[in-house]
């Protein structure tokens, strides 16, 4: 399953900048460098430190990352049905 980073607030994809990959806001830096970092055993206080980026920036992005693991929240009881009828 690909994540919809376009629901993260941290960052964005602007076509002809940095390819159109997913980069943080106002930035250059890709967002996939985050987790390649930590996946090197980095910390997060280092690739702030290396990529001039904020905690705050990196922690929203690792937030995001870890809701898209959530299951899926079932509707209310009493909620309209996804199934649409059809008269007869």
């Amino acid at each position: 399953m690909t994540l919809d980073w376009s629901q993260c607030p941290a960052v964005e994809s602007i076509p002809g900048k940095v390819s159109g990959a997913w980069v943080f806001k106002n930035t250059r830096m890709p967002v996939s460098l985050v987790f390649e970092n930590l996946e090197a055993g980095a910390s997060i206080a280092e690739i702030m430190e290396w990529h001039h980026l904020t905690r705050e920036q990196i922690v929203t992005v690792l937030e995001f990352a870890a809701r898209s693991l959530d299951p899926p929240v079932p509707p209310e009881p009493g909620s309209a049905s996804p199934v649409h009828a059809r008269s007869v």
